[in-house]
């Protein structure tokens, strides 16, 4: 195998022959975080405290204080997260595999069905027709689900209602099937968890925390621009802030693409 020419690499970076997506929300305290019944622990949402603007506080710099939960915005899912994985080995983001927060992604475009019903569920006949399209998922693969979520704002992103989340997301036999027969590296989504609003009925319960975790695979949040990217082809970064024992972070996600491939933009896509 020859050797990859990673300055040449760069070189296409710099120029704008491959592209670089940011899949990241941006965090701030009014970016929702998952609710969870009161009886449980809940997730602290980022916060910001100013220590100094070039003032008498501290002359020349400016800096805040943080405080944020490690599955708050955009964020990463260790397997140590879920029951299930909590005895594999190496499981939090400071022992997992450094290599693994680069891989490429399978889009699966979920959007207008979405549109159509909030409780919408991914089910392995939908990843095969895909695949009848666009050819295999393969291992060590993210599959990333576009619902277009990101686009919604305010109380409609994390769609509480009296019985609790209606958001899409996967059903418990794709994920299953995912993980052990398709040996995805993860799965990523556009709300706030990898799960449906309502996996709390189902068998698993969570079935993507269950599966994926388990399974010592990873999950992906809060993702956005998750339509600018093909099918197929895109290669996406996601390094988790190296916590000790940490179960997730909050992190910045970005994807390569080649720029033949995509010509949308955004506001804040230049």
């Amino acid at each position: 195998m020859t050797a990859p020419d990673l300055l040449s690499f760069a070189s296409a970076i710099a120029a704008g022959a491959i592209r670089v997506v940011d899949l990241t929300e941006t965090l701030s305290p009014d970016f929702p975080t998952i609710v969870l019944p009161p009886e449980l622990g809940q997730c602290a949402p980022f916060r910001m405290e100013e220590i100094s603007r070039y003032d008498e506080r501290g002359g020349f710099c400016y800096w805040n204080n943080i405080t944020v939960g490690e599955h708050c915005g955009t964020h990463f899912d260790a397997p140590i997260h879920w029951i299930t994985g909590r005895d594999l080995s190496d499981n939090a983001v400071d022992t997992l595999p450094a290599a693994h927060f680069v891989a490429p992604a399978a889009v699966i475009d979920c959007s207008d069905e979405a549109a159509d019903d909030a409780d919408f569920l991914l089910t392995i006949p939908r990843v095969e027709a895909w695949e009848a399209e666009h050819g295999q998922i393969r291992p060590g693969q993210w599959v990333l689900f576009r619902t277009d979520w990101s686009k919604r704002r305010g109380r409609a992103y994390a769609n509480l209602l009296e019985d609790g989340a209606h958001t899409p997301g996967p059903d418990s036999d794709v994920m299953k099937w995912l993980v052990e027969t398709r040996g995805i590296l993860g799965f990523g989504t556009e709300t706030i968890g990898t799960d449906a609003g309502q996996a709390h009925h189902f068998v698993p319960p969570y079935p993507a925390h269950h599966f994926l975790h388990g399974g010592g695979r990873y999950g992906l949040q809060c993702l956005t621009h998750l339509d600018l990217l093909p099918p197929t082809g895109a290669v996406v970064v996601a390094a988790p802030l190296k916590i000790k024992n940490g179960s997730g972070s909050p992190l910045r996600v970005f994807a390569l693409v080649n720029n033949e491939r995509t010509s949308l933009q955004t506001d804040d896509q230049p």
